[in-house]
C-alpha cells in the first residue's frame, strides 16, 4: 500500500546540479574563496541558509551569507529563464505517476527556483504539495522536509515512497520513514552508506514505473 510518491527536484526532475556546481564554483573564485575536493558532494542536500553560510563561513567568500544566498539564487534564476534543463522522460512519469497516488514535492531549492521549475516544465499542477528546505529547520540529510510534505499530504511516511538522486537525500528520506527509490547521477556517485539504504536504485527516471514504486 502507497500513500504517497514524494519527489527531490534538483538531480531527478531537473538537471540542475551540474548547473548549480558551475554557477557556486564560480562564485566562489570570484569572490574570493577557495572551492574543495568535497565542496559539491557536501553542498548537496543543504538548504539555502546551510550552504550560503558554508560558502561564506567555510570556503572563505568574502560576503555575507545573506549576500551569497541572494546573488547565487539570482543567478540560477537567470539560467532558468533562458533554459530549465528537464531530465529526459521525467515529465511523462511524473503525470503517469500522478495518476494513481498524490505527489509531493521535497526541495533543498529556494521556492522561486521551485516554481520557476516546475512552471517551466508544466508540471506545477501535478504536486499536490512543494516544499523547499527553506521552510523547516534543517536541511537534507536531516528529515525534516519529507515529514513535512508526508504530513502535509495526509501520507504516512512509512507507506510513502521518495525518489532521490543525492546521498543526503537518500539519508533524508530514509531517515524519515520512506522507502527510497535511487536514481544517483552519473556525475556524482553515491556514497555506499547511502545506496545501501535505498530499497531499489535504477539507473533511468523513464524505470520509476508504477510496479517499481509499488516494489
Amino acid at each position: 500500500m502507497v500513500d504517497a510518491v514524494i519527489f527531490d527536484l534538483d538531480g531527478v526532475l531537473v538537471d540542475s546540479e551540474p548547473v548549480w556546481e558551475e554557477v557556486r564554483r564560480r562564485y566562489v573564485a570570484d569572490n574570493g574563496g577557495q572551492w574543495q575536493p568535497d565542496t559539491q558532494r557536501r553542498l548537496m542536500g543543504m538548504s539555502t541558509g546551510e550552504w550560503a553560510r558554508y560558502l561564506s563561513g567555510e570556503l572563505g567568500v568574502r560576503r555575507t551569507a545573506e549576500q551569497v544566498a541572494a546573488e547565487v539564487v539570482e543567478q540560477m534564476v537567470d539560467r532558468y529563464a533562458t533554459r530549465v534543463p528537464l531530465v529526459p522522460g521525467a515529465d511523462g512519469v511524473v503525470r503517469e505517476l500522478a495518476a494513481r497516488w498524490p505527489l509531493g514535492l521535497a526541495s533543498s531549492s529556494p521556492p522561486r527556483l521551485i516554481s520557476a521549475a516546475l512552471d517551466a516544465a508544466g508540471l506545477a499542477e501535478t504536486f499536490a504539495v512543494t516544499l523547499s528546505t527553506e521552510n523547516v529547520p534543517r536541511g537534507k540529510p536531516a528529515p525534516d522536509v519529507y515529514l513535512a510534505v508526508a504530513d502535509q499530504l495526509g501520507a504516512d511516511p512509512a507507506s510513502s515512497v521518495a525518489v532521490e538522486d543525492s546521498s543526503n537525500g537518500i539519508r533524508s528520506a530514509a531517515a524519515a520513514g520512506m522507502r527510497v527509490i535511487a536514481v544517483p547521477h552519473q556525475q556524482y556517485p553515491l556514497d555506499d552508506d547511502a545506496r545501501g539504504r535505498a530499497a531499489l536504485v535504477i539507473a533511468a527516471i523513464g524505470e520509476l514505473t508504477p510496479e517499481a514504486v509499488l516494489g
